[in-house]
């Protein structure tokens, strides 16, 4: 299990250095150019928060599994908080985002793929681990 608290740490590390190039890929800045002042700002910090998030659960995951796996009930409630996040950014991923404004071709088909893995691989792996 160590292992693979890892990997996914690492997994997640490597999703929000990826996530890094959205805002250019999507167009972020034109698009959310539209929106009042005060949207606009709020949308930022939302993402600054994710991608925070993304980067503090594969920092502990891949430097200190230990952490995640002592058994105590505030690993078991971290790890299932993790699981609960990433579970629920799967349901997202599935039944919410709109792929029909997204960009055409290989790269984002193996993109949408690989993040859907991901989303799965995590919940599976952080569920398990708050199962203990």
């Amino acid at each position: 299990m160590k292992i693979l608290l890892v990997l996914a740490g690492l997994g997640q590390i490597g999703l929000a250095l990826g996530s890094l190039a959205l805002p250019r890929i999507l167009g972020w800045r034109e698009e959310t150019a539209r929106l009042k002042p005060l949207t606009r700002q709020v949308f930022w910090i939302y993402a600054g928060y994710i991608w925070s998030t993304n980067i503090a659960f594969g920092l502990v995951s891949s430097l200190a599994p230990g952490w995640l796996l002592d058994r105590t009930p505030l690993a078991r409630a971290v790890a299932g908080f993790i699981a609960a996040y990433w579970g629920a950014r799967l349901v997202l991923q599935l039944l919410v985002i709109d792929r029909k404004s997204a960009p055409a071709g290989a790269f984002f088909r193996a993109a949408d793929a690989t993040l859907t893995a991901g989303f799965v691989g995590w919940t599976l792996v952080y569920g398990a681990v708050a199962l203990g």
